[in-house]
């Protein structure tokens, strides 16, 4: 039956069910005398053929209605009585029935008033008759959005003093079939409502998950570098607190701590104290943080946990990955991997740099086996490339050149930062046309046979084309940004070292290990030395001795400092924007300063916000600095610190990431002023939790 017929049904006056079952009994018992009209008509044909048939067939016809009508008058009291009294027994055992229901039942109005129920349902609500108040008002939980609509139910968790419960809404048509004791004004129906006890069920799934195994895994991450620092009678002791403190810190929580090696440590414990543990943002990395025997480095600890994981083995296989995370990102902090979801806590220090290039000659060894199988090299940084993504995909163009390998730079928009470098290559006969690619022509070129070498990014979606991680095997990521959890996965070499000042510093020192005798072209030396110079900001943020190595391996290639320096000139209207960017900058909770830059008139929003908020850091007090910028839908932040502050932290709560003093997050779906208003709520709430 259609919509518009159930309508018009409806509009027309319904008999009650019990008159209606009257008349069909009443139709059922006269059907013998509806058939003497058939009869009656049949003798009369009879009379026509014969006369003396048709008087004996009439005879018959009488005796027929009389003993019709004998049964009719004589059986139909019996049979209504016998169906009433079969309908009342049936009535009271479905009352009895209902009151005996072992759920707690309950029939409501539209408004939630109740009806009626069953014992067990007064027995929840603390009654034994019906209350005047609606179940939205016994039960906070339950609005009357959740009432069902005509012919549906609704379902949903509630919880109710100590008990949580399973509730069922279902919609009644209702006639006149309810028992005496329920009295309905309304005629568009009630609602049935069922409540299911789960209180047992969700504490039992509660111990089960709380008695799960956390797997853990605790490495320091500058054993080595502390112990230099420290006399040699004292170096058992620092080893001693380190332990010590390890152990003492899990024994709060009923851990199994093995130690794996001198600066390695497996922990299990139960799941149950893992709220505890993150309550405390995992207290143990400050703990060991402020142990100082005399040591010039302040230890730091790298923590993996694997969380609700099926297997014991998964769980394991999950705190290693976690911990790599953690080391990928500069270590001192904790990371708990729970299933598909990644979660930080720490990594508010700045990280400390490896004196040691053993890692990056071990890496530079890798990279030439991947690429003396290849015979052709792909090279793509980040979108929006800056000095550093370039510098570093030109060094990575010279290795591939001296080994006899054909390579390409992917590019598909020359910012202003990078043009003055790129003219010096555009046009080079020492270079082939196409050393410099977009995205498309990178597509058509790539095959099996080819390496693919990311560098200045280790994320897919910030690459400058995505697509081309999915169409070859051979994937090389080089990248001194801290690893997130949507990193690249499918990479068979991945060198990420958050300690590195910059890619070209990176690059730099994998020239000196897989080259005997590297040849940097000068301006090749000068691209790879502005990366340098722009990411460190002169050499002021994050800048190590590794760093200034790798600028004089680059000043002895050829890199001439007075060129670089002619290279990034300030046109006089790019400089009035900076000083305007500046200007109108504001200062937010005494430590931050804010800016929004608009993008009208500027040729490279992004770099210039960039140079405003390293401006800003010059201002006194200012702990932190945050530009905004906005390039067609997407809001673009640069941030920057020099130590107080890890800006690194709070851009990831924004989507974003980077390193402790320099990083950055894109925003979407949104405007300049809501942009700056998201990075605020995010500074104050960091600043309330204790977590800047």
């Amino acid at each position: 039956m259609s919509t518009e017929q159930e309508t018009e049904v409806s509009k027309k006056p319904e008999k009650p069910k019990k008159v209606m079952l009257k008349n069909q009994i009443e139709r059922y018992l006269r059907i013998p005398f509806f058939l003497l009209i058939p009869l009656v008509i049949f003798n009369g044909f009879i009379y026509i053929a014969n006369v003396e048939t048709g008087i004996f067939f009439t005879i018959g016809l009488i005796a027929y209605a009389l003993i019709v009508t004998f049964i009719y008058v004589h059986n139909k009291p019996n049979i209504m009585s016998s169906l009433i009294s079969f309908a009342f027994e049936q009535g009271q055992v479905q009352k009895e029935l209902l009151k005996d229901l072992a759920i707690p039942y309950a029939l409501i109005d539209l408004d939630g008033r109740i009806l009626w129920a069953n014992p067990l349902f007064y027995g929840i609500i603390g009654t034994d008759k019906p209350s005047k108040k609606s179940v939205t008002q016994l039960f906070p939980e339950i609005t009357k959005e959740l009432f069902p609509q005509k012919n549906n139910m609704t379902e949903f968790d509630m919880r109710y003093e100590d008990g949580y419960y399973r509730v069922e809404l279902r919609r009644v048509v209702v006639n006149d079939i309810l028992p005496e004791e329920v009295e309905v004004e309304k005629e568009d129906g009630l609602i049935a409502m069922y409540l299911f006890d789960e209180t047992e069920l969700r504490r039992y799934i509660q111990e089960n998950k709380d008695q799960k195994l956390v797997a853990g895994l605790i490495y320091i991450d500058n054993y080595e570098e502390a112990l230099e620092g420290v006399e040699d009678v004292r170096r058992p002791l620092l080893t001693a607190l380190i332990d010590r403190k390890i152990n003492k810190y899990m024994q709060n929580i009923d851990a199994i701590v093995k130690k794996l090696e001198k600066d390695k440590f497996l922990v299990v414990f139960q799941q149950k104290y893992l709220q505890q543990l993150q309550a405390a943002k995992f207290a143990l990395l400050d703990e060991v943080r402020a142990i100082n025997i005399g040591n010039e480095i302040a230890v730091t600890l790298s923590i993996g946990l694997g969380v609700n994981a099926p297997s014991y083995l998964q769980a394991y296989d999950a705190a290693r990955m976690a911990i790599d995370l953690a080391l990928g990102r500069g270590g001192d902090q904790a990371v708990l991997k729970d299933g598909e979801q990644i979660y930080y806590y720490g990594g508010k220090s700045q990280g400390v740099e490896k004196n040691t290039r053993v890692k990056a000659r071990v890496k530079a060894h890798a990279l030439r086996e991947v690429l003396e199988t290849k015979d052709q090299v792909i090279i793509m940084g980040h979108k929006m490339p800056d000095v550093d993504s370039l510098g570093a995909a030109i060094g990575i163009y010279r290795l591939a050149a001296t080994m006899e390998r054909r390579a390409h730079i992917v590019i598909n928009d020359v910012t202003v930062s990078i043009r003055p470098v790129m003219n010096n290559f555009i046009g080079n006969n020492l270079y082939p046309e196409d050393l410099f690619i977009d995205s498309e022509q990178a597509k058509n070129l790539v095959d099996q046979n080819t390496a693919l070498i990311v560098v200045d990014v280790n994320r897919a979606s910030y690459t400058e084309c995505e697509e081309l991680l999915n169409m070859t095997k051979s994937i090389v990521v080089i990248d001194h940004h801290r690893a997130m959890s949507d990193s690249i996965q499918n990479a068979i070499l991945s060198y990420i070292e958050p300690y590195a000042s910059s890619a070209c510093e990176m690059v730099a020192e994998i020239l000196q290990y897989i080259i005997d005798k590297p040849k940097l072209r000068p301006i090749e030396a000068d691209a790879m030395y502005s990366g340098i110079l722009v990411d460190t900001d002169t050499f002021v943020t994050k800048t190590g001795v590794r760093t200034f190595e790798a600028a004089s391996f680059l000043k002895r290639s050829g890199a001439d400092v007075t060129r670089v320096r002619k290279m990034f000139r300030t046109e006089m209207e790019v400089y009035k924007q900076k000083a305007a960017g500046v200007e109108n900058a504001e200062i937010f909770l005494d430590d931050y300063a804010i800016g929004i830059l608009p993008s009208e008139g500027v040729d490279s929003p992004t770099v210039l916000a960039a140079q405003i908020a390293n401006e800003l850091l010059d201002i006194d007090g200012v702990k932190a600095s945050f530009m905004l910028t906005q390039i067609k839908d997407t809001i673009y932040i640069s941030a920057r610190s020099i130590d107080e502050v890890n800006v690194q932290v709070i851009m990831e709560r924004m989507g974003g990431g980077g390193h402790a003093t320099v990083a950055g997050a894109q925003l979407h779906d949104c405007t300049l002023e809501e942009g700056k208003l998201q990075l605020q709520d995010v500074l104050e709430k960091m600043t309330v939790e204790g977590d800047i």
